[in-house]
């Protein structure tokens, strides 16, 4: 028995050390998670082990990443990222402008697009009840993929409008993620759907093989509306109210969203079509013979499509580049906030150049491990001039960058590696000055409601509060 236990002691040492070889030989790696992980290796029996088996890389399974191959080979197509009217690709970016487009097209190769006509909502009554109004007046299609969709008043109101646009003979196609929309796809409100003709899937379902097989908690967490091909919703909202039912004692829940309408909603269409194949093999390409008409008077959005399959680090790497181009103010509002290092010193090197750099987060999380580990980045963030804002009136939920007066990022990532390497996401640069205005006097209004963070008080916080955030900070690059 002695010896037994013994060899099984040092058959666990030899696996853990040679996990930690593999991830110090990894192809694609970042210092701050390589090292991660190779201490929590070393140091950590059996339970390191586990972590590592299910979390530690970033792969779907061979049948997925097969049928993923399959669809980005059939509509990732230069020829259907283009536009039929020549219109839509004139476009008058300055030079830093440029360089940012070509960064965001490493990521889904997606070009940015003129002629867009650009509604922001920051009330979510107000966007759910435009979504209901687009979907009822749709012709063709409707094409819904949440991350959540609740069974309430909002996903009530949805689920009828879908079902009147059906009765219209309308095609409606709707894709939920199977762990944020677990309870929705086994309701009721779910089965009159699919009897009423709606096609409703799950995406990357998470049956006990799967689980066994491949990583469960890459999700897909894009929250995404598209209308005819013509009208695209694209932000941080999911289907539901803002008093959201499973956390109700952080409500309301605070959102940001963008009605689109032009050759943008192309690209958005393009994105649930890759989806959609991804999860149910049909093929839509000729849904993508349809151009949107270019709006006059519009403007030049890009819409970037990311997740584990993509160059995510050219999403982090967005984000930093924004704010190396900023000149006077950047604006960041997130909910989730767990950056890597490089981001950090991205912020405050803006900062110390004499940018007002501002970030705005929940004071109240519903995740406590990611707030403590978000305010384990407090001090070096305050010591660089960064001014942080903890909003009050709620979950704060929008995800949202402004640059100066000109550049705007409206996105479903929240501003943690999760977002940025592993799941599914939908993101909306804008290159204009009016939208932008827009975007800073919203979240001026969320700064509006929030208690900013006083330096001199910060750094006189108890040193068990101080403890604990350098110790959830350690694992910030596995959050």
């Amino acid at each position: 028995m002695a010896k037994l236990l013994t060899l099984l002691v040092v058959c666990e040492l030899l696996l853990r050390i040679g996990l930690a070889a593999h991830v110090l030989l990894r192809r694609v790696k970042r210092p701050a998670v390589t090292t991660a992980w190779v201490l929590l290796l070393l140091f950590l029996p059996v339970a390191s082990v586990v972590a590592y088996l299910l979390l530690g890389e970033t792969w779907f399974g061979r049948t997925r990443t097969r049928r993923h191959r399959q669809a980005l080979a059939l509509l990732d197509l230069p020829e259907h990222h283009g536009h039929n009217d020549p219109k839509a690709g004139v476009l008058s970016l300055d030079d830093s402008d440029e360089q940012l487009a070509r960064l965001a097209e490493k990521v889904s190769h997606a070009t940015p697009t003129g002629g867009n006509h650009l509604t922001l909502t920051g009330d979510s009554a107000a966007a759910i009840a435009q979504m209901c109004t687009d979907i009822i007046a749709a012709k063709h299609s409707v094409h819904l993929l949440t991350y959540i969709y609740l069974d309430d008043l909002a996903g009530r109101r949805v689920a009828e409008a879908l079902q009147d646009a059906r009765r219209g003979g309308v095609a409606c196609r709707v894709l939920c993620d199977a762990v944020g929309s677990a309870a929705f796809l086994k309701s009721r409100l779910a089965e009159r759907l699919r009897q009423s003709g709606v096609q409703l899937h799950a995406a990357l379902p998470v049956a006990l093989l799967r689980r066994a097989l491949s990583r469960i908690d890459l999700r897909n967490h894009r929250k995404i509306l598209v209308i005819d091909g013509e009208v695209a919703h694209v932000g941080s909202m999911n289907i539901a109210s803002e008093s959201f039912a499973p956390a109700p004692r952080y409500a309301p829940w605070v959102d940001c969203t963008v009605r689109a309408c032009g050759p943008l909603a192309r690209e958005v269409q393009l994105v649930f079509l890759e989806d959609w194949y991804f999860e149910t093999g049909e093929d839509l390409r000729d849904l993508l013979q349809h151009y949107p008409p270019v709006r006059t008077g519009g403007v030049a959005a890009q819409f970037v499509a990311s997740g584990p399959n993509f160059e995510n680090a050219a999403m982090t790497q967005l984000v930093q580049a924004c704010l190396h181009v900023a000149r006077h103010r950047v604006i960041i509002t997130t909910p989730y906030f767990v950056p890597d290092i490089e981001t950090v010193m991205a912020m405050c090197v803006a900062a110390r150049r004499g940018v007002e750099v501002s970030l705005v987060v929940p004071r109240r999380n519903n995740s406590k491990l990611v707030a403590v580990a978000s305010r384990g980045s407090y001090d070096v963030l305050l010591d660089c001039g960064v001014r942080i804002f903890e909003y009050t009136k709620g979950l704060l939920h929008a995800k949202t960058l402004s640059v100066d007066d000109r550049l705007s990022l409206v996105t479903s990532a929240n501003l943690d590696r999760r977002s940025f390497e592993l799941n599914f996401e939908a993101s909306m640069l804008v290159y204009d000055d009016k939208f932008t205005e827009e975007l800073h006097r919203l979240q001026v209004s969320y700064m509006n409601d929030c208690i900013e963070v006083d330096p001199k008080a910060w750094r006189t916080r108890p040193v068990g509060r101080r403890l604990l955030e350098g110790a959830a900070s350690l694992l910030s690059p596995l959050l």
